[in-house]
């Protein structure tokens, strides 16, 4: 995943050829590579949702325990950059020892995201 910072904007830009890219469905920022989907199969507060190992041009709320369906975990909710939508949460801290390779990837749900670049 390539990156570019604008000055002006100061925001990431996914620069690789080719690269599918997710952005914000709000202001279209760049959020994410579709190399970075960890997984598809998670469900967000209002429907589905995917798991990325890295994402830009989010900024992070406060830390909070809050029991979700795989259990207890300490979460931060995720907000665009650009526009402050709330897109979803990380993952701080998991208390279940299966759930602990969450830990540092964030979640995005699907309604707040739009495919860009690559997606014939």
């Amino acid at each position: 995943m390539g990156r570019i910072r604008s000055n002006s904007l100061y925001k990431d830009y996914l620069t690789l050829e080719g690269d599918r890219v997710y952005s914000c469905a709000r202001c279209h920022s760049h959020l994410a590579s579709h190399e970075q989907i960890v997984s598809k199969s998670f469900q967000g507060r209002h429907g589905r949702a995917y798991l990325f190992g890295e994402v830009v041009n989010v900024f992070a709320g406060h830390k909070e325990n809050r029991m979700l369906i795989t259990g207890m975990h300490t979460v931060c909710d995720i907000f665009c950059k650009c526009c402050e939508s709330t897109l979803g949460w990380k993952y701080e801290e998991a208390f279940e020892p299966n759930q602990k390779y969450k830990e540092g990837k964030f979640i995005i749900e699907k309604a707040s995201l739009t495919k860009e670049n690559g997606w014939n």
